[in-house]
């Protein structure tokens, strides 16, 4: 594979902004690649949570820019977990970061692995004081030297990329005439997306039933109409066609999240009502008593 100069590097993490640690990767990328620009895409990924990052970087990854993508939430630091450099798009781009499922949608939407290398060449790395910032001391070293023109099987040993860790994919499931679907992310707004489009609802109408069971138990339903923006919900809680694409519930102006206590990895009922709307319940599960 030739190799490629580039001049940009997006860059995610779960490392918030309160500590050092960005700003040392992004320290470290300028002594080794002046000439690279960085592009904070979010380090505000829920800390440890693979998932959500591999969520986050599959919405980002259609509108970077060509070069490289440098993405760290990496629970299993200085473990046997291996670090990865993927080449997509026959060299347009490389993801850079653990091999621990948080690259896997990114690069299957970024057109698929051409090649992947282990990240094991230590001429490319810090010499490390310990083993957990690998952020700093192999993946932001990687991500420089490519910029700087370093071939990818430089940087360690070629490995088969189609046997790179797979993330976990929510998907919808249909049961009858009701699909269940998933809240996938809580953006800071609290809308509410889901991992199901207008076009996987579409057999149910444009107005439907939303069953929801919150952490503490508490059932509820409610109803939306599938609307364009926010300002169409009116009052109450809305389905909007967010940027995305995805169906996500939102209210206008307020926080879905809180009106409806729900968080990431909650299931959400869809089901087919009658276009003049329904009925609000609330029921809360408790245990029988000693008399029932």
């Amino acid at each position: 594979m030739i190799a490629r100069r580039y001049d940009t590097i997006s860059f995610l993490s779960d490392y918030g902004l309160r500590d050092e640690f960005v700003g040392i990767v992004k320290g470290v990328i300028a002594e080794l690649a002046p000439h690279a620009r960085v592009i904070d895409l979010t380090h505000e990924v829920p800390p440890f949570d693979v998932r959500a990052g591999s969520l986050a970087l599959a919405r980002c990854i259609t509108y970077v820019p060509q070069g490289v993508v440098l993405a760290v939430v990496d629970p299993g630091v200085g473990t046997a977990r291996r670090g990865i450099a993927v080449s997509v798009g026959e060299g347009r781009g490389v993801l850079v970061g653990p091999d621990n499922g948080l690259l896997s949608m990114g690069t299957a939407l970024a057109g698929g692995a051409d090649a992947a290398v282990v990240l094991n060449n230590p001429r490319y790395q810090l010499e490390a004081p310990g083993t957990t910032f690998a952020g700093r001391d192999i993946f932001a070293p990687a991500a420089a030297h490519l910029c700087n023109g370093v071939a990818l099987s430089e940087l360690g040993d070629a490995i088969d990329p189609n046997l790179l860790l797979p993330g976990v994919v929510p998907l919808p499931r249909t049961e009858g005439d009701t699909i269940v679907a998933e809240v996938t992310w809580v953006d800071r707004y609290g809308n509410c997306q889901l991992n199901v489009g207008p076009d996987e609802v579409a057999m149910l109408g444009t107005t439907l039933s939303i069953g929801l069971t919150s952490a503490a138990g508490e059932r509820s339903t409610r109803t939306a109409a599938i609307v364009r923006n926010f300002a169409e919900i009116g009052g109450g809680i809305g389905l909007v066609i967010d940027s995305f694409g995805m169906l996500a519930l939102c209210v206008d102006r307020g926080s879905a999240a809180e009106e409806l206590s729900v968080a990431p990895g909650d299931a959400v009922v869809l089901t087919a009502v009658a276009e003049s709307g329904g009925v609000t319940t609330r029921v809360t599960l408790r245990p029988p008593s000693r008399g029932d």
